[in-house]
């Protein structure tokens, strides 16, 4: 029955797009490729298989990663990171709010000259944002009609985003109302403008910034979706509901368990979180189809990711991010497009600064000197550089506004994810170390067990990769990690699939 539904649905999408002259004959393709980098919401590194067009097309007919982070797992300094190519420490947007960040903070420090939009733009692509941009866009320093240098093409919600229904809409410096019929679904309008930007005949090449709302909070979901997942439960993973947190920091050992009513609600909120994603997969395959229809699926690479992770029950929270877990900085990343191998998988270490690097040299644009990401191209061909990256830098800051610091406990830290390891400093005092190998959920810190020398040698490496700025970045993130030693009483690998 779901699949009738989509199927009709996708069948009047694209009838609809074709009315309205969007759908053009097969066009000759650009020298230059066409790039569309699809960002999701609080979207975690988990089953994606649920979502058939985005396994089938993205996953199956392309490369995904399996070690790919997030510098820091709440939304705005994640995407301020993908922005501009740069850590949190070096671009400043410290939180999702004013006044150390959010929009206000992007906007006021005069980030905005110089993005991903402004390279691509200087390198002769027609590019577009829509959907989300920056949280508390455009807050009190920008008026609603504000658009930032380097857009041709913008649709951002200016007001009541996360509901999908009755916001606004800046078009181009215009303000649009939408209401809550089922047309007004935030998700397939953005569809609907996508394929406009995409078909749009005699002007490519093109750069498409596509960020739908999904599966963000409160995970509205289109009308013809409430009856899908109808039995599905969040995954039992070796970490839901920890029961030992004898050894974890503070903040974590003072969550309680879970009572059967709050394990209901995270089953709740994981049902209609992929009710919600339904609409982003039509996006995908709707947009591809499209692509296919003029003529320039062969020439465009379509890379499908999210600026972190979330939380459904895994150590002790039952909603959320903000965390070093891998729930919190691990995301899906997928890329298609010339080139690119079926079914690839890429093992590399690898994190959402290294996003811009990609674009611009899939597109011929200068990177400044800020620059702190490197390119992916090589591992999508097959080939590891000398010097990769050995790990990824994790940071994570405290809002002083009150209303955002209610939404997390963690206090702030910083952190370096490796393939073996996760070691995490907590502006505490407190560390966590775990052994991925061995504790795949990390579940058992052994800060406290390691010798001292083994966090002091942590501490050297960290301390260089939170103080690096543009091009010795790329230095510092290139060591190899300390070695754990094997402990006598070390703990068992933890039963389960899971990709480290």
């Amino acid at each position: 029955m779901l699949n009738a539904v989509r199927r009709v649905f996708s069948l009047i999408l694209l009838l609809t797009i074709a009315a309205s002259g969007t759908v053009s004959a097969v066009a000759q393709a650009d020298e230059k490729p066409n790039i569309v980098f699809i960002l999701a919401d609080d979207l975690e590194d988990g089953d994606l298989q649920k979502f058939p067009n985005i396994w089938k097309l993205l996953a199956l007919g392309g490369t995904r990663f399996d070690r790919f982070f997030v510098p820091d797992s709440w939304c705005c300094p994640s995407r301020a990171s993908i922005l501009r190519c740069q850590y949190v420490h070096s671009h400043g947007v410290l939180t999702n709010t004013a006044p150390e960040g959010g929009f206000e903070k992007f906007f006021t420090s005069g980030l905005e000259r110089s993005t991903i939009g402004t390279w691509m733009k200087s390198a002769g692509y027609r590019t577009g944002l829509l959907g989300k941009y920056l949280n508390h866009y455009p807050g009190t320093v920008a008026a609603p009609t504000y658009v930032p240098e380097g857009w041709d093409d913008w649709a951002v919600p200016v007001r009541n985003l996360y509901q999908q229904y009755n916001y606004t809409l800046n078009e181009n410096g215009v303000l649009k109302d939408y209401g809550a019929l089922a047309q007004d679904y935030l998700g397939d309008v953005l569809t609907q403008k996508a394929n406009s930007f995409v078909t749009q005949q005699g002007d490519d090449p093109f750069f498409l910034y596509l960020a739908p709302i999904s599966p963000h909070n409160p995970a509205s979901y289109a009308p013809r979706y409430r009856d899908a997942f109808a039995d599905a439960i969040a995954p039992r993973t070796g970490s839901f509901d920890q029961s030992d947190v004898k050894d974890e920091p503070a903040w974590l050992r003072a969550l309680p368990r879970f009572s059967e009513r709050t394990i209901a609600k995270i089953d709740e909120r994981y049902r209609n979180r992929l009710r919600s994603m339904l609409s982003v997969d039509d996006m995908v395959g709707t947009l591809i189809e499209s692509l296919r229809a003029t003529g320039k699926l062969e020439n465009t690479y379509i890379f499908f990711s999210s600026d972190n992770g979330f939380h459904l029950g895994q150590h002790r929270l039952a909603q959320g991010k903000t965390t070093p877990f891998d729930e919190s900085i691990k995301v899906p990343l997928l890329v298609r497009g010339p080139g690119i191998r079926a079914g690839g998988v890429v093992g590399d270490m690898s994190s959402s600064v290294d996003l811009a690097p990609t674009f611009t040299q899939l597109g011929g644009a200068v990177l400044p000197s800020f620059a702190e990401g490197r390119s992916l191209l090589p591992l999508l061909r097959g080939r590891t550089p000398p010097g990769w990256r050995q790990n990824v830098l994790l940071e994570f800051y405290r809002p002083t506004n009150r209303s955002s610091a209610r939404q997390t406990p963690v206090p702030p830290y910083s952190g370096m994810r490796t393939a073996e390891s996760l070691f995490v400093r907590y502006a505490t005092g407190e560390y966590q170390l775990y052994d991925l190998a061995r504790d795949p959920y990390e579940l058992h810190n052994l800060a406290a067990r390691v010798p001292l020398s083994v966090i002091a040698e942590f501490n050297q490496q960290l301390d260089a990769l939170v103080s690096c700025s543009g091009a010795n970045c790329r230095s510092a993130d290139s060591v190899r990690p300390p070695s754990l030693p094997v402990l006598s009483t070390a703990p068992s690998l933890v039963p389960g699939p899971k990709g480290q």
